[in-house]
C-alpha cells in the first residue's frame, strides 16, 4: 500500500504554505480597511446599481463620470461585453442617481438601470453578527453529531474534534485567499460570500465524514491491525471516490465562472478554490491528525523540546 500517512508532516507543512499568507493579508486588510478581508455594501451599507448600456462603456469614462458626483470611492466591475456595469457605493439619493445616468446617456448613449438596491448599516451589522453565529453553531453541531455518530469505536471524540480543525483549515483558506484577491483586485465579500462560506463548512465536513465512515468500518472489523495502517487502507479505499465527486463539482464551478455574469463571479471563485482545500483537508489533514492524536505526537513533541531545554538549563 502506499503510504499516504506516513507522510503527514509535509501535508501540514503544505498546509501552513497556503494559510500563512492568507493570515498576512488579513492582518494587512484588517489595518488597512478595520475588516480581516474588504466587505461591501452587505456588510457595511450603501448601494448597489446595475446599469445597462447600448454601447460599449469604458470602466474609466464610468469612474470619471461617478468621480464628477462625488462618488469617486465606487467599486465598478463590468461584462465581457462592457456594457453592463455593476456599481457598488455609499448610499445614493434619487437626486444622484438621476444626475449620474443623465451623465453617462451624454457620454455613453441610452442608460436602462437593470436593479438599485441599498442596504442600511444597521442591516449590514446584523448580517455580520448572524453570519458569525451561523459558523459558530455549525461548528458545534457537527462535533456533536461526528462524536456521537462515532461513539462505538474507541475515542470517537476525536472524530468530531479533527473533522472540525479540518473545517477550519478550510475556513481559513477561504478567507485568506479572498484576503489576498481583495488586496489585489479589490474584491469585496457580499452576502453571495457568506453563502460560499458556509457551503464550503457543509461541503468540508461532508467530505470528511466519507473518510471517516471508512475508517469507523475498518477499525471494527480489523482489530488488532494498528491504527496508522487502518487509516492509511481506509484513505486508499476512499480516495478515487473522492476525487471523483470533487472533480464533477469542479467541471460545473468551472462553466458558471466561464459563463456567468459578474454578479457570481466571486461565489464561484470562492466555492472553487474551496472545494480544492476541502478535498485537500479531507483526505491529508483530518484523518492525519486522528493518527497524530492516537499516537500521542503531539504530547511527545512538547516533551522532547521541553525535556531538551531542562536538560540545557541544569547544564
Amino acid at each position: 500500500m502506499y503510504d499516504i500517512i506516513g507522510k503527514r508532516y509535509w501535508y501540514f507543512t503544505v498546509s501552513l504554505i497556503i494559510i500563512i499568507p492568507g493570515i498576512i493579508a488579513m492582518v494587512y486588510s484588517l489595518m488597512t480597511f478595520g475588516t480581516p478581508i474588504r466587505v461591501g455594501i452587505d456588510f457595511t451599507g450603501g448601494s448597489l446599481w446595475e446599469l445597462r448600456f447600448d454601447q460599449a462603456a469604458s470602466l474609466s469614462g464610468v469612474r470619471d463620470t461617478l468621480t464628477a458626483r462625488g462618488l469617486g470611492d465606487a467599486s465598478i466591475q463590468n461584462t465581457v461585453d462592457n456594457q453592463t456595469i455593476l456599481i457598488r457605493t455609499k448610499p445614493v439619493s434619487l437626486e444622484e442617481r438621476a444626475g449620474v445616468e443623465q451623465d453617462l446617456s451624454k457620454q455613453f448613449g441610452t442608460v436602462t438601470e437593470l436593479r438599485f438596491d441599498t442596504v442600511g448599516p444597521a442591516v449590514g451589522r446584523e448580517v455580520t453578527q448572524a453570519a458569525t453565529l451561523a459558523a459558530v453553531a455549525a461548528s458545534l453541531v457537527f462535533l456533536v453529531f461526528i462524536a456521537f455518530a462515532f461513539r462505538r469505536v474507541p475515542n470517537g471524540f476525536r472524530y468530531g474534534v479533527t473533522a472540525v480543525i479540518a473545517m477550519i483549515h478550510d475556513v481559513f483558506v477561504c478567507l485568506g485567499v479572498f484576503a489576498i484577491l481583495g488586496l489585489i483586485f479589490g474584491w469585496e465579500a457580499d452576502a453571495l460570500f457568506l453563502t460560499a462560506l458556509l457551503t464550503v463548512i457543509g461541503f468540508s465536513v461532508q467530505d470528511t465524514i466519507v473518510v471517516y465512515d471508512r475508517i469507523r468500518e475498518n477499525v471494527l472489523r480489523r482489530r488488532g491491525e494498528p491504527f496508522e495502517q487502518v487509516v492509511n487502507r481506509s484513505l486508499l479505499e476512499t480516495l478515487p471516490r473522492s476525487v471523483i465527486i470533487q472533480l464533477t463539482q469542479v467541471f460545473v464551478l468551472f462553466t458558471l465562472l466561464l459563463f456567468g455574469g459578474p454578479t457570481t463571479k466571486h461565489f464561484v471563485t470562492v466555492l472553487l478554490y474551496s472545494m480544492f482545500s476541502g478535498m485537500y483537508s479531507s483526505i491529508f489533514n483530518a484523518p492525519e491528525l486522528l493518527v497524530v492524536w492516537e499516537n500521542g505526537e503531539i504530547g511527545s513533541f512538547f516533551r522532547r523540546k521541553f525535556g531538551k531545554e531542562t536538560a540545557r538549563a541544569s547544564v
